[in-house]
């Protein structure tokens, strides 16, 4: 047994006093019981960072990040074991502020007896800021250690403050090897091969989408749906039948997803509006996400046609919008006329270069201040300091246009966007060289 299981229920069926021998779903009768039978995480655990904290016997709060049924919750629970940690479970959904403060105080007095508290958060980007802001001082005290699940951006969901006392680590949506040891796993457990053809387990892998705990639900459903002793192999098609899923035309947590992702972008930036369609229905006939779709049609759009066409973007986010409001299967059609829409634009990457160049330099220059002349003096003595000094108002000059230098002092004018001559972007050309001419002309 790990150290420190006895002191405490491992699943919430041994919680509610159900023994081994109680009915229990079999997803939680093969839940790891210890770290080394976790599968598909071994860039976390062993010489991961996870395997470290272990080896030293002491854990600092972590962020997991990834989709469900990747094994966040069991791993939570088993670090709590094997450091000794009393486990506590909340769920952001379920939970407030004042379930909080009672966790706290439960863990304050626990770490008063000598034992520390790992208060596992599910969900954990469904808090508020107020709420996320809650967990700070306990950390920063060692009442708790937090671990919190999401399967959102941390970046975007949780407070700056939450993510600095927090390391993030990433958990894998599992592969087809991890998904087939989950497989041989339960076969081992129920004493008997998976009654499928190679084919249909095939298929069941790819309905499982990387997901543990929905795979082997879907196992279970075919244990219970062909009795032992059948000598029959049930095929694709029957396997259909027996879970009521669709099996999907190519699996979209592997490299069919990427590769008909991929198939559709650059079709779209090849300009082949029906390659374009083949491979957006071939998406749409495997199960893809239609707003997956729509998030890399707004994409293309910014990166592979940008300022050639300004209004691709307002037609990809358009279709977007058309498809939250019709659903399947009509909003299916806004998509394919936003796919036509970009793959018979004029194309330019001239912004997204530009972007990424400015990125580059930004990050080599450092904290280098504006001029001068162009900001704002709201005090005398910002005034005294030459702030706003001798700033020219563009729309007093010539054609609206002042050509004064806009760089910081010490830095020489870049260049980062150099428009193509195609679409809208050969007026813009047109438009920036005249500038540039004016610009040119004032400094001699």
């Amino acid at each position: 047994m790990a150290k420190g299981a006895a002191k405490g229920a491992t699943n919430l069926f041994e919680a509610a006093g159900l023994g081994d021998d109680a009915p229990r779903p079999l997803a939680d009768r093969l839940r790891p019981k210890t770290l080394q039978e976790v599968i598909g995480q071994d860039h976390l655990l062993g010489d991961g960072l996870l395997g470290r904290m272990v080896r030293a016997g002491r854990l600092t709060s972590v962020i997991f990040w990834g989709p469900p049924g990747t094994g966040k919750t069991t791993v939570a629970r088993l670090l709590a074991e094997v450091t000794d940690l009393h486990f506590e479970q909340l769920s952001a959904i379920q939970s407030g502020v004042a379930d909080l403060r009672k966790v706290f105080d439960a863990a304050k007095a626990k770490r008063e007896a000598g034992r520390g508290t790992l208060l596992f958060i599910d969900e954990i980007h469904r808090f508020n800021r107020s709420q996320q802001d809650a967990f700070l001082p306990h950390m920063e005290d060692g009442t708790i250690v937090l671990v919190g699940a999401t399967t959102e951006n941390p970046s975007f969901e949780l407070n700056s403050a939450l993510l600095s006392r927090a390391s993030v680590l990433t958990f894998k949506r599992l592969d087809e090897a991890a998904l087939e040891a989950l497989i041989q796993r339960a076969e081992a457990h129920e004493g008997r091969k998976l009654p499928l053809d190679a084919d249909a387990r095939a298929a069941l892998i790819s309905m499982a989408d990387g997901d543990g705990r929905g795979l082997i639900n879907l196992v279970e459903d075919v244990f219970l749906s062909v009795p032992a002793g059948t000598e029959a192999l049930v095929d694709r098609e029957g396997l259909v039948g027996l879970v009521q899923r669709r099996a999907p035309l190519y699996d979209k947590g592997q490299d069919g997803h990427y590769n008909l992702i991929s198939a559709l972008h650059k079709s779209v930036r090849g300009s082949d509006p029906d390659a374009a369609l083949y491979w957006l229905a071939r998406m749409f006939a495997g199960g893809e996400d239609p707003l997956y779709i729509a998030r890399r049609l707004v994409r293309m759009a910014v990166e592979d046609i940008g300022m050639a066409d300004p209004a691709a973007l307002l037609q990809a986010n358009a279709a977007k919008d058309a498809y939250d409001f019709l659903g399947s299967p009509e909003g299916e059609l806004a998509l394919a006329q936003a796919t036509v829409y970009l793959a018979t634009a004029p194309k330019s990457n001239a912004a997204y270069m530009a972007f990424n160049a400015s990125v580059r330099v930004a990050k080599e220059s450092g904290s280098l201040l504006p001029p001068k002349h162009i900001l704002t003096a709201p005090t005398k003595l910002m005034e005294q300091e030459g702030y706003g000094r001798d700033y020219a108002y563009d729309h007093n000059e010539a054609e609206g246009f002042s050509g004064q230098n806009y760089f910081p002092e010490r830095m020489e004018r870049q260049r980062f966007y150099t428009p193509t001559g195609r679409g809208y972007e050969a007026e813009v050309k047109a438009r920036l060289d005249r500038w540039a001419a004016i610009r040119a002309n004032k400094a001699r």
